[in-house]
């Protein structure tokens, strides 16, 4: 759960960022929400989950 959280806010900050440097229209950032909101719903969403933990799982474990 905690994950998941962090990856929205982490989402949401580079939508902002790409809103306010390149230019990102609302109406493109609406299309890329719709699809994410449907794409949940098909068959290879838990693919796509599987491959986002996985590589949370391989980011954390990188020394800094």
């Amino acid at each position: 759960m905690v994950l998941s959280v962090s990856g929205v806010v982490l989402l949401g900050a580079v939508v902002v960022l790409f809103f306010r440097k390149d230019g990102l229209k609302p109406t493109h950032a609406l299309v890329c929400a719709l699809f994410g909101f449907y794409l949940a719903g098909t068959s290879v969403a838990p693919s796509i989950h599987e491959g986002g933990a996985r590589l949370a799982h391989l980011l954390g474990g990188i020394a800094l």
